[in-house]
């Protein structure tokens, strides 16, 4: 199969983040037993999903990890001009679907080079990584990682995460925490504002805590430059309470996103919050005893990815890929998360961030053919004797 084929094959499978993967990852599996590799899943508790690993070439500590994710984002609501499940060649040079660009056209790429990494003589293995519900919050990242690192004796030594970068080496990203903070007042008459506590009105306030946080990790010339902002940021994105304007609110709630550079500490900045929080329900609960703020985890953390410079993988990627140029992201991927298992980890694959997530999401055949190239462009360099 071309790589064109593999992924229209890869597209047909309308596996979201959060659903069950089994379709599209018997299909892979298939594909690669049928080449002689033994492959190895992770599964999550109930069993209806896994992530899945393999190893081609000789059992010695070394080599290089591919890893991409299989689950994709809905499209309900977009305006798609084609079947968003369909692989679509229009004849201008671009293949349309949906994970075309995020982030199948990479797991094509692997499956496209398998071929030739199983016939060559490879001094130093490389390792196939692919995992689920990455786009709900990197959740099967970290279980995945750790396999790699204990299932077998030997080690890995880099890792390659294929997302969308225009096949540019992404050498940092930054962390990402989304969290839920429900507060609880009193009813009451809106006449009684002074008399009551507002669930709204409290909420507000820790959301102007939150925004004054930013500000002050600014103002603290809190910055890295590399990112785009050069800051941490928070946001407020959802934002529920109340029953009707002349009812003081009892309950509210909102949802948060923090995005750390790697200078800053999630948990740090957390902890200050939750500071800030017993404060305020002992201020309050003068005036209504039950009042309280509780914060809770939407999903786990991702860690931020920080590679320096002049690390091997970096020299590496530079080498296969073609480009020298380095770039960071402000999108959270699992690389901090393979890098946080000892692996040196880097961002690189074919495609443009910019497709991502929009209806009519495409990838560049030219950039499928870059992405299956450098490829095998590593297939020579772990063949070589000299490969580190």
């Amino acid at each position: 199969m071309t790589v064109v084929q593999i992924l229209a094959k890869l597209v047909s499978f309308p596996v979201l983040g959060g659903e069950s993967n089994t379709s599209i990852l018997n299909w892979i599996k298939e594909v690669l037993e049928s080449h002689g590799v033994t492959v190895t899943l992770v599964p999550n508790e109930e069993g209806n999903k896994a992530s899945l690993h393999c190893r081609i070439g000789p059992a010695i500590d070394g080599g290089v990890i591919l890893s991409g994710h299989m689950d994709v984002v809905p499209v309900a609501g977009q305006e798609w001009t084609t079947d968003p499940f369909v692989l679509t060649d229009k004849g201008n040079g671009k293949l349309y679907g949906r994970g075309a660009c995020d982030m199948k056209g990479f797991l094509a790429c692997c499956l496209a080079a398998l071929p030739q990494m199983v016939s060559a003589n490879l001094k130093k293995p490389i390792y196939f990584a692919f995992s689920y519900d990455e786009e709900i919050g990197c959740l099967a990242g970290p279980e995945l990682a750790q396999a790699l690192k204990t299932h077998y004796p030997e080690t890995p030594k880099y890792a390659i995460i294929g997302e969308p970068s225009l096949m540019e080496p992404i050498v940092g990203q930054k962390g990402i925490y989304i969290l839920e903070t429900y507060v609880n007042g009193s009813a009451g008459h809106s006449s009684r504002i002074k008399q009551e506590v507002s669930a709204i009105h409290e909420a507000m306030r820790l959301i102007l805590w939150l925004e004054n946080k930013m500000d002050q990790l600014i103002a603290a010339r809190r910055l890295d430059d590399r990112f785009h902002p050069p800051h941490s940021s928070i946001h407020i994105g959802l934002v529920q309470g109340g029953i009707a304007p002349n009812v003081i609110a009892d309950k509210a709630h909102f949802y948060w996103d923090l995005r750390t550079i790697p200078m800053d500490d999630i948990d740090s900045i957390v902890a200050e919050f939750e500071t800030h929080c017993r404060q305020r329900e002992e201020e309050l609960q003068r005036i209504f005893p039950d009042f309280s703020i509780k914060t809770i985890e939407n999903h786990p953390p991702v860690p931020h990815l920080d590679t320096k410079a002049d690390d091997a993988i970096v020299n590496l990627i530079k080498r296969i890929s073609g480009n020298a140029k380095l770039d960071t992201v402000s999108y959270a991927a699992e690389a901090g998360q393979f890098a946080n298992e000892g692996f040196q980890s880097a961002i690189c694959g074919p495609g443009s961030i910019a497709q991502a997530h929009r209806a009519d999401e495409f990838i560049a055949k030219e950039q499928l053919e870059k992405g299956v190239e450098m490829l095998k462009n590593l297939i020579q360099e772990l063949s070589s004797d000299n490969f580190a």
